[in-house]
């Protein structure tokens, strides 16, 4: 199998396809190797249109599928001045990408195996300007604040009022709202005291360990 040709059709066939047409986002994906992220049993699974399992790190953990992540990059619009929290990171490979178009990326992992797993992969692929911590950060993570970016990598309900404190004015929460089967992907931006949401596009992925939940109906 020539991997090269594969991550060639990856990106023109699943991530093209996508509206994901930044050039910078596209030659990231070409250099940042997604299969050096996953465990050596998914290696032949890493460049496929699909959720990447993250067994026998994790039985239930999977990557987003490759058009979910260079969709949630492009979207970001980072310019290399953010520091960024990421919220569950799984694999590193996200991590990466965002690693690359950011300042310093903030990665918490409540799985220790799984945060584990991912600081390795970061310090195989000689990514510097991460700091990975064990934790629950599914109400984000005060003790870094202020970020530029927030990035939940699990779904919740609603996005939890915490967040928006820890956030510079202009910054910027990416979170994946809803119940399955629907479920939305939001950028919800800070100005001021207020905050504008927009909708990127519509996925279902598993939730968040510990994510907020709407508030239950009272009759």
């Amino acid at each position: 199998m020539n991997i090269e040709q594969v991550r060639f059709n990856m990106i023109e066939q699943q991530i093209r396809t996508w509206d994901v047409l930044d050039t910078d986002v596209l030659d990231l994906l070409h250099a940042c190797k997604r299969e050096l992220f996953v465990p050596p049993a998914q290696h032949n699974f890493a460049l496929m249109d699909l959720e990447t399992p993250l067994a026998p790190i994790s039985a239930t953990a999977k990557m987003w599928p490759p058009r979910v992540e260079a969709r949630v990059v492009q979207d970001l619009q980072l310019v290399g001045s953010e520091h960024v929290l990421e919220v569950g990171t799984g694999s590193g490979y996200l991590t990466a990408l965002l690693a690359a178009r950011a300042k310093h990326v903030t990665t918490v992992e409540i799985d220790p195996k799984l945060a584990q797993f991912g600081a390795e992969n970061l310090h195989r692929a000689d990514v510097k300007n991460v700091t990975t911590l064990v934790g629950d950060a599914s109400k984000g993570w005060a003790k870094n604040a202020k970020y530029d970016v927030i990035v939940f990598t699990g779904s919740m309900e609603v996005i939890p009022d915490e967040v928006f404190a820890q956030l510079n004015e202009g910054g910027r929460v990416f979170a994946i709202v809803g119940k399955a089967p629907v479920m939305q992907a939001r950028i919800a931006k800070k100005l001021g005291e207020s905050f504008v949401e927009t909708v990127q596009f519509e996925t279902v992925v598993a939730p968040l360990v510990n994510a907020a939940k709407a508030p239950a109906f009272v009759f």
